[in-house]
């Protein structure tokens, strides 16, 4: 699967909506594709306090969630522009399996692995 390919399928994933009076949820979409071929997305939830989490973390939930742990690539998108992972998101795709730090990411300005996004690795 290529990156247009999976920039379509989080802009298609999008759904930004209030979930109450401090929550909303849907303004980031991700998509990312296993080493398998499986594709999984997820949407942001926002809350007061820190409790809310990113696209991210939901398309990584569901990839757990289905027994996988190895992503190829991932892209992350608001409205139409293209969003780099947080650094809690490239810590947590490294953390999830080590051989992520090859997972390829899409950025505004082109595609780098999480290795040349997380340079100096904690436990190395």
């Amino acid at each position: 699967m290529d990156f247009e390919q999976l920039i379509q399928i989080a802009r298609d994933t999008l759904n930004p909506r209030k979930l109450s009076d401090c929550a909303s949820a849907g303004s980031v979409a991700a998509a990312l594709v296993t080493d398998k071929g499986n594709v999984y997305t997820g949407v942001c939830i926002d809350v007061p306090c820190s409790m809310g989490f990113c696209a991210e973390h939901a398309a990584i939930a569901a990839m757990i969630t289905a027994g996988e742990s190895r992503i190829e690539k991932i892209v992350a998108v608001w409205e139409d522009e293209i969003v780099a992972p947080c650094g809690r998101c490239r810590e947590f795709i490294y953390q999830i399996n080590p051989n992520n730090l090859s997972t390829e990411v899409m950025l505004k300005s082109g595609v780098v692995t999480i290795r040349e996004l997380l340079p100096y690795i904690w436990n190395e």
